[in-house]
């Protein structure tokens, strides 16, 4: 092995190691910190931020990138070292660009913005939340400035989610989805009575929602000696390593649905991260490849996996031993109809598989809308009110329930939403594959096996880490790049039979 590349290595390891103490730092924000704690923790971060940008795009790592091209060129283009010369120059090329006293500002900003978020959303007052937003807002525009011009300026803020993924490319995806979704969504409206959603809202002590959920996500893989679930306002997850894994959840003492799917959801997450090839541990390639492969990974746990009808053949039972008194007199296909029930919902996160894109393009449109300067943050709110009419025919009743619904914008996550839906795509096309492969996969979900997959998704593509592109990386699970008939014919499939639609 080349010794540049060692010495490489060892800054990269060092790097890593400063970048997942700040997201210990931000997870612990989310779930244990107290909340007058936000002032100087947003130090910290900042603090943390500037110094791993400044050895990242330092001259020793520019030289050593130089020095190794020839090393690289040796090594076959799959390898973990050529990978890592590879991912870890293109990443320096970006990086290069941001000054760190900006990406120090971006960071504290932020880390302010999330706890002011917190305790607007709490009061449901976006004026409590807007000063921030509008410096959040401020400090993007000068990020993109860093960049050479591209052809739509939401190009350079999508690139950070999705790699060499261009809008028009998303809109064109979002479209297509569109012209199948739409029909299908009105279709099932007009037979909405059809499935009721009762015996999922009652009383649910916590506790018990949160023994169940565990069992659930430890028969995918949760090991409580490496994983942890806890609250949080907002469901997240987050990695310190391949073997410290934190993912979170929310309650609802009279809903049970969010805890439970949410559970499912950041355990997908978690199984990404968890699944990385423990060789790239403390180096840039130790995580998922993309935000929408990321995501596909969380749906296909939450929906393909947890909304089947295989899978509450195993736990149905165990569910109505743990909740005698909501669930004794439901039968097991009234409760699967239950948590497939598609109405029209405020909360993106609880929204149902068919309406949640929905969701997912109103906040793409408008965070585009906001970045070419069409839309003033003041009147962010009616906008979203107006949109949520438009495309889901309900009205917003506050603040909360609309546009402070999501963490994203006060974590200065501006070009992430539409990998929401990428992913609910992708998963789809994977889960193809996967059936392909695993031909009995029902069954062995009926008996509570659920192994089998986590393996398959773990070979196929978790291993890889950040090793190839997101284009790379769909030709080798799937064999090709984004499809949506796959997605579509899932969701007609399914929510066909469920509402006699044909």
């Amino acid at each position: 092995m080349d010794s540049k590349f060692i010495e490489l290595k060892n800054h990269l390891a060092e790097i890593h190691d400063l970048t997942k103490i700040a997201w210990v730092l931000s997870w612990d924000q989310q779930t244990m910190m107290p909340m007058k704690g936000a002032a100087v923790r947003a130090e910290h971060l900042a603090s943390l931020g500037k110094v791993i940008h400044e050895k990242f795009i330092s001259p020793e790592i520019a030289k050593l990138l130089d020095d190794l091209s020839g090393y690289e060129a040796s090594l076959p283009y799959d390898s973990d070292d050529a990978s890592l010369i590879r991912v870890t120059r293109r990443d320096y090329e970006k990086e290069a660009r941001v000054p760190a006293e900006l990406r120090a500002d971006m960071t504290r900003t932020a880390a302010l913005a999330r706890q002011a978020w917190v305790a607007a959303r709490q009061e449901s007052n976006y004026g409590l939340f807007l000063p921030h937003l509008e410096k959040n807002v401020a400090l993007k525009h000068k990020y993109v400035e860093c960049f050479d011009e591209s052809e739509n300026v939401y190009d350079i803020l999508l690139d950070d989610y999705e790699r060499d993924m261009k809008t028009r490319e998303v809109t064109a995806i979002f479209d297509a989805l569109k012209q199948d979704l739409v029909p299908l969504i009105a279709a099932i409206g007009k037979k909405s009575d059809a499935v009721s959603d009762a015996c999922l809202h009652g009383n649910f002590p916590i506790e018990q929602q949160r023994e169940f959920a565990l069992s659930i996500i430890t028969r995918f893989g949760f090991d409580p000696d490496a994983w942890r679930l806890d609250p949080t306002v907002h469901p997240f997850a987050s990695s310190a390593g391949t073997n410290d894994i934190r993912i979170t959840t929310r309650y609802y003492a009279d809903f049970i649905s969010p805890s439970l799917f949410g559970s499912m959801h950041e355990c997908g997450h978690g199984l990404y991260e968890n699944g990385v090839s423990p060789a790239l541990e403390r180096t840039p390639l130790c995580r998922g490849t993309s935000l929408a492969l990321h995501e596909s990974q969380s749906r296909m746990w939450e929906n393909l996996v947890g909304r089947s009808r295989a899978f509450w053949k195993f736990f149905y039972p165990k569910l109505q031993t743990a909740f005698p008194d909501q669930f004794k007199r439901v039968d097991a296909e009234t409760f699967y109809r239950a948590i497939n029930k598609v109405q029209p919902s405020l909360i993106r996160v609880e929204a149902d598989e068919a309406t949640y894109n929905l969701h997912i393009i109103l906040r793409f449109e408008l965070e585009q809308e906001i970045m070419r300067g069409e839309l003033r943050l003041k009147d962010l709110p009616d906008a979203w009110n107006a949109r949520m009419k438009a495309y889901l025919g309900i009205d917003v009743p506050n603040d909360a329930q609309g546009v402070l619904q999501d963490i994203h914008w006060s974590a200065g996550s501006i070009g992430y939403f539409s990998t929401y839906s990428l992913g609910n795509i992708i998963s789809a096309q994977i889960w193809e594959k996967v059936l392909a492969d695993i031909p009995d996969l029902s069954e062995r979900f009926a008996r509570g096996e659920f192994m089998n997959l986590r393996e398959w998704l773990r070979d196929r593509l978790h291993k890889h880490g950040r090793k190839f592109t997101p284009r790379e990386t769909m030709d080798k699970v799937v064999g090709g790049f984004i499809d949506v008939k796959p997605y579509v014919r899932y969701l007609q499939k399914k929510f066909g039979e469920i509402y006699g639609i044909k």
